[in-house]
């Protein structure tokens, strides 16, 4: 998650007193929440107190008196790196104080008073699934409630995850980002305004062989059914992941694919379905790379433990470049808000449309890593995939299990299973250093490759952004 605090505000006190600095939280460019200095520091010392102030980022210290402009402005900087910073703790960011706050700021900014309300969650093929849930409900009882109106039984609820999308005309979904536990869902959909965002649910797995445990059970047949068949008696506009182009087939397997549905073979259609290109993948909008040249259009799709990069060639032709997530070293989200031309406009006012960008560092050869960058209004979220994918390629080789990876929820809070616990996140990496010892291990046949420190295609950015990725770490001769 990207968490940002792009501007601040100057309001007036809740009893007409004086004026505060109101600081407004986006994630991933949408604001979640409005909070003041002195909650942020309620926020600090609470975290402090479970803990211990070693383990926290640097939080910026009071001021007797009234903030400068300028001074507003650093503030505002070393709020958002501090806000960064303890989203990707592996222990902060999933605590429940963290994750609380979040939620109750979410709803006092939004002005949601706590009432029951029917929330609508789509399947893939487009069905309705109308619950009842509160408006203060956190995204874990919401799946928790969708699972028991499925009838889905309680150790494959981790299987599956809810999702903010956008429907588009043609009636595929754009992905904007997966719910997160410090959001309500109800109150995250609605505060957009907009009809064309839904809530869907989706498996949030990458490996097909979860299939399996998946498939055992009738309810979860279904759910991974949906995903590839259009439900002409729910939405007939809905189109399908093989309808919309996501899954690759030829004439002869699509006529296969049609046979086996029209004879509802649910098990032996997802069989065939699994052998198919793309399968699972979670494909993104067209958008721009530097690969294989600058200025690129490319559809990016996200599967498999691999980013894909699909371009049209002169005549139509599709040519297709993989990238493998374990031969990532490692990568960043930076986002650049261009002003107007000719404008002097101070910091977090009349800015234009953010522009993100992924770029990622990619072993090309045994001896040559590559910088490649994807600019993206779902960077973001592409970023989240790579970052589930090496959890879940880290929780495989430490032996654990997907059904461990749920949050449950244990005397009224919720925690982290002790096998995910034992599958950290990576950590942030350090400043540029060209002094300092390389950090990550490679076999000596890499000793070819430059491991120069985490250096980035955009300057501007804070070195504070870059994921270090373990699964980098484990390449092997096959990766090569």
């Amino acid at each position: 998650m990207h968490f940002s605090i792009p501007e601040t505000e100057s309001r007036s006190g809740d009893s007409g007193g004086s004026a505060y600095v109101a600081y407004n939280i986006h994630v991933n460019g949408v604001l979640h929440c409005r909070v003041r200095y002195s909650q942020l520091l309620g926020l600090h010392e609470q975290l402090r107190k479970e803990y211990g102030a070693n383990v926290l980022p640097a939080f910026p210290p009071k001021k007797l008196f009234s903030l400068t402009p300028a001074e507003v402005e650093q503030r505002r900087e070393q709020l958002e790196k501090y806000m960064q910073a303890v989203r990707q703790d592996p222990l902060l960011g999933s605590s429940e104080t963290f994750n609380s706050f979040l939620r109750r700021a979410q709803q006092e900014t939004q002005q949601v008073p706590t009432e029951e309300v029917s929330l609508e969650v789509l399947l893939s093929n487009g069905q309705k699934v109308l619950i009842n849930v509160l408006t203060s409900d956190q995204t874990e009882d919401v799946l928790e409630a969708v699972a028991a109106k499925l009838d889905l039984p309680d150790d494959l609820i981790g299987y599956f995850s809810l999702f903010l999308v956008r429907e588009k005309e043609d009636g595929a979904f754009s992905f904007v980002r997966k719910l997160q536990e410090f959001e309500l869902p109800y109150v995250s959909v609605t505060s957009l305004r907009s009809q064309e965002y839904k809530i869907v649910l989706r498996k949030s797995y990458w490996d097909s062989a979860y299939d399996d445990d998946v498939m055992e059970n009738r309810v979860g047949l279904n759910l991974l059914y949906a995903q590839l068949t259009r439900s002409r008696t729910y939405c007939k506009e809905t189109v399908s992941d093989i309808e919309r182009g996501w899954i690759l087939v030829t004439k002869e397997q699509h006529r296969q694919l049609k046979s086996l549905q029209e004879k509802v073979s649910k098990k032996e259609f997802l069989r065939l379905a699994q052998t198919l290109r793309h399968y699972g993948y979670l494909r993104f909008d067209a958008c721009v790379a530097d690969f294989p040249e600058k200025d690129c259009p490319v559809v990016v799709s996200a599967g498999n433990s691999e980013l894909s990069l699909q371009l049209r060639l002169p005549g139509q032709q599709l040519r297709e470049g993989s990238f493998r997530v374990t031969r990532m070293r490692c990568w960043r989200v930076t986002s650049s808000v261009p002003l107007p031309s000719g404008s002097t406009s101070s910091p977090g006012r009349g800015r234009g449309e953010v522009r993100l960008e992924l770029a990622f560092e990619y072993l090309m050869s045994k001896d040559r890593l590559q910088w490649v960058t994807i600019t993206s209004p779902q960077a973001i979220m592409m970023s989240i995939c790579l970052q589930s994918m090496v959890d879940e390629l880290m929780v495989k080789k430490s032996g654990g299990s997907i059904r461990k990876m749920l949050r449950r929820r244990v005397g009224g809070t919720l925690r982290r299973s002790d096998s995910q616990q034992a599958v950290k996140s990576p950590p942030l990496l350090e400043s540029p250093d060209a002094t300092r010892e390389s950090m990550v291990k490679l076999s000596s046949k890499l000793s070819a490759v430059s491991l120069r420190g985490i250096g980035s295609p955009s300057t501007d950015a804070s070195a504070s952004d870059v994921h270090g990725n373990f699964a980098f770490e484990g390449i092997g001769d096959e990766d090569l």
